[in-house]
């Protein structure tokens, strides 16, 4: 009883530094801004600064961001976020930052948990400290940072963290199995990201290696044991698909091009576990048009090499961990490598599958650490495994200084892929918030060469180019972001802008009034107050492009947020006029004249009216 208390308190203790050498690793990301799909998801979403819409999360898409293509169905990290808005008394990182990290220690807790018990029942006598290695390996690795720096992507943390607890519960309490307790964390996982339904995928291989013991005559009783959780999978999966709002853009580009770079794109990923060393934020948003190059070729042999271990490992039990690891590491990244997205790598996506590597490489280490115990060369081993430690933490807590501010990130980012067309853009917006509009604009024109039709970089161009006052120039390139994305609504919001400060404020309207039509919720539109003059300027324009009920529609507007404009009124009778319908043109009329009764035009219009009504009847 003593020995086992001993034991506990050592576990304990071990927890406790490994957590502090976490917290330590991490200590100088706290105050990192926000990056990415931070801002429409965070910084400009309206919905999470009030915690009335908790319930809406889980009922309407839409408030997931303020762009219609993003507004995937992602309840239980909008709702995260409107806490954190809440705790933090508005967008401080630090709050958003430690909820991320207090969650990000969670799944570390669980993972060790559940790696000791797996390693467990190969009846090694180092279960527990390799376990712990598995852990802290993957805890320090460089590109567990690229997941916990980025505030909105918390959402692959919650949903592997779903799967590690849901495998957790139905290891630890066989008897409770019937009562489907372990598929709780599993849905709050799926209504953070959906690929925490590989879950039902996972727990089969489990169950198919270590509950029956890797007999190929086995499957039918895996499947029955794991038939409610690929049910509840399933609906999951169809649930959040029916949810997401209709406008959300899912997919990338043609299936065979995405699938052909699949290979290279994991090859990438694994030799990134090993070597992290070409780690970036951003990888340009272009599909990789390969098929058979280099990469490819080698990604389709290490996806050889993968499944031949694998198979060969299940075959005894003390190498099982491994199959099983490895296992994970596929079956993760299945649903970003089967089905097309907008970038075909992209680092953050290697959270998820991590989990199953670092425990396969882990083990394997540990059996040959076993081998060279024998030979005596126990303390070299120990050396090399502190080492590898020491140097995966060091690069994580670099990678938090590049993720510390816009320009940091971005300027790693042109450094790491000079042909990166989005990476130059951004940069140069860095650029363009300091006043350096020089600067911007030649990053601006470098980002041109290797992305021409990208409306958002057209936007970029027409914005400091009108800083610039070359006016010409910029309404040039804010027409041409209209060519290239007239469903956009920011091609409109902008340029909508540049014409309000031009004086041209009729025009204004009508852009503004396109960009509301297309996406209400643009951040834009929230500081966009129309004036009764820009849209009586917009009526008459209507007016003279033979436009007639925009025309009265608009100037109704004016009325709303000017009752006593007889100008207005005036509009009205003459589009009216002009559509035939002389009642409601005189009536209209008959107001210009009551608010102003000098106002030669309209009543001029009046009897116009009037006379064509008395001819109509007779």
């Amino acid at each position: 009883m003593t020995d086992r208390i001993g034991l506990r308190a050592r576990a304990a203790a071990a927890a406790a530094l490994a957590a502090l050498v976490v917290l330590a690793v991490y200590s100088n990301h706290f105050g990192n801004d926000f990056h990415f799909d931070d801002a429409h998801t965070v910084q400009s979403n309206p919905y999470i600064r009030d915690l009335h819409n908790l319930g809406r999360f889980f009922t309407d898409a839409r408030t997931f961001s303020t762009l219609p293509d993003h507004q995937e169905y992602r309840p239980v990290v909008s709702a995260s976020l409107a806490l954190d808005y809440h705790l933090a008394g508005g967008l401080r990182p630090f709050w958003f930052h430690a909820s991320t990290f207090a969650w990000y220690l969670a799944q570390l807790g669980c993972m060790y948990l559940l790696f000791r018990r797996l390693l467990g029942l190969t009846g090694a006598g180092s279960a527990g400290s390799s376990a712990l290695f598995a852990t802290m390996l993957y805890a320090v690795h460089p590109v567990s940072a690229e997941t916990v720096n980025y505030i909105v992507q918390r959402a692959d943390l919650y949903s592997t963290l779903g799967v590690v607890a849901g495998l957790w519960v139905w290891v630890r309490w066989p008897r409770a199995r019937r009562l489907g307790l372990y598929l709780l964390p599993v849905a709050a996982g799926a209504l953070a990201k959906p690929e925490a339904i590989m879950f039902a995928a996972v727990l089969a291989v489990y169950v198919f290696l270590f509950e029956e013991g890797g007999r190929p005559g086995a499957w039918p009783r895996v499947l029955r044991k794991c038939a409610p959780a690929a049910a509840a999978c399933a609906v999951l999966f169809g649930f959040t698909r029916v949810m997401t709002a209709p406008g959300a853009a899912l997919g990338g580009g043609p299936l065979a091009a995405y699938l052909a770079s699949q290979p290279a794109a994991i090859l990438h990923y694994f030799t990134q576990f090993f070597a992290p060393l070409e780690l970036c934020a951003d990888t340009g948003g272009q599909p990789l048009a390969v098929s058979m190059d280099t990469g490819g070729f080698f990604g389709l042999c290490l996806l050889a090499c993968l499944a031949m271990a694998a198979w060969r490992a299940a075959r005894h039990p003390v190498t099982r961990p491994i199959a099983f690891g490895i296992a994970w590491f596929l079956l993760a990244l299945a649903p970003t490598s089967l089905v097309p997205l907008a970038e075909a790598r992209n680092d953050h996506r290697m959270f998820f599958p991590f989990v199953g590597l670092a425990l396969a490489a882990t083990w394997t280490a540990a059996l040959l650490v076993g081998t060279l115990r024998e030979a005596g060369l126990r303390r070299i081993a120990a050396v090399a495994c502190t080492a590898a430690l020491c140097v995966y933490a060091y690069g994580a807590h670099r990678r938090n200084e590049v993720w510390h501010s816009e320009e940091s990130l971005w300027r790693d980012v042109v450094e790491k892929s000079p042909a990166n067309g989005r990476g130059l853009m951004n940069y140069g917006l860095t650029q363009m918030a300091k006043g350096d509009l020089a600067t911007a604009y030649a990053y601006f024109e470098r980002a041109r060469l290797f992305a021409p039709n990208y409306s958002l970089l057209e936007i970029n161009l027409g914005v400091v180019c009108g800083a610039l006052r070359r006016d010409a120039e910029a309404e040039e390139h804010f027409r041409r972001a209209l060519a290239l994305a007239p469903n956009d609504s920011q091609s409109y919001t902008f340029y909508g802008r540049w014409l309000e400060t031009r004086g041209r404020g009729a025009e204004a309207v009508a852009v503004f009034d396109r960009a509301a039509a297309l996406n209400p919720g643009d951040p834009v539109l929230a500081g966009y107050r129309p004036t009764p003059e820009s849209l009586l300027r917009l009526s008459l324009s209507y007016y003279q492009a033979g436009r007639f009920e925009d025309c009265i529609h608009t100037a109704q507007r004016a009325l709303q947020l000017r009752p006593a404009y007889a100008e207005a009124y005036n509009n009205i009778a003459a589009a009216y006029q002009a559509l035939h319908q002389w009642r409601p043109a005189i009536v209209a009329a008959q107001e210009a004249v009551r608010l102003k009764p000098d106002f030669q035009l309209a009543r001029n219009n009046l009897a116009w009216s009037e006379s064509q009504l008395q001819r109509a009847a007779r």
